[in-house]
């Protein structure tokens, strides 16, 4: 398996990104991560594998490659320590979506490297917004996207975990 390097210069020195496929073994597992820690946090307790791989049959990430959009990996040394994609819904449109850090890291600027780097990725592929929906439970979440930026807008989702909507305009391609 491939994978191309991401700009070091949109990351703090700690850490490291790259693209990856999420139908690889690698994006597979990373986001696994990712909905262990919504469905758990959704359902207030630990979630079941059944719960998980459910989850990410409902909520299918194979279109974060492509012209349909990417996915990052956050790495600290050897160990993956996060991941994010944008998924591209309409020209010049995307949505950040699959963001996960590690509680290991967390307040350490991994959350805040990583979403910087997909907003350069995104503007490179033309994406002049970046939208996304957060639940009011992902809290430490919502408030990294409101430093970053990101502010209400009218609904564009009417699924029922959209309790936030929030957009940034990009600036352009950097």
């Amino acid at each position: 398996m491939q994978h191309e390097a991401v700009d070091p210069s949109h990351a703090t020195t700690a850490f490291d990104m790259m693209l990856v496929d999420p139908t690889s073994s690698l994006g597979r597992a990373v986001i696994r991560r990712f909905f262990v820690e919504v469905v758990g946090r959704y359902w207030g307790r630990e979630a079941s594998d059944a719960e998980v791989e459910q989850a990410m049959l409902d909520e299918p990430s194979d279109d974060l490659r492509g012209d349909t959009g990417f996915l990052v990996i956050v790495r600290d040394g050897e160990r993956v320590v996060g991941c994010g994609g944008a998924k591209v819904v309409e020209p010049g449109i995307a949505e950040l979506t699959r963001v996960f850090v590690d509680d290991s890291v967390r307040g350490l600027g991994a959350g805040k490297a990583l979403v910087r780097e997909i907003e350069t990725l995104s503007a490179r592929r033309g994406v002049h917004t970046l939208r996304l929906t957060v639940r009011d439970d992902l809290a430490e979440a919502h408030r990294l996207y409101r430093r970053l930026g990101y502010t209400p807008v009218r609904p564009f989702s009417t699924s029922p975990y959209a309790d936030n909507q929030l957009a940034k305009v990009l600036l352009e391609a950097r």
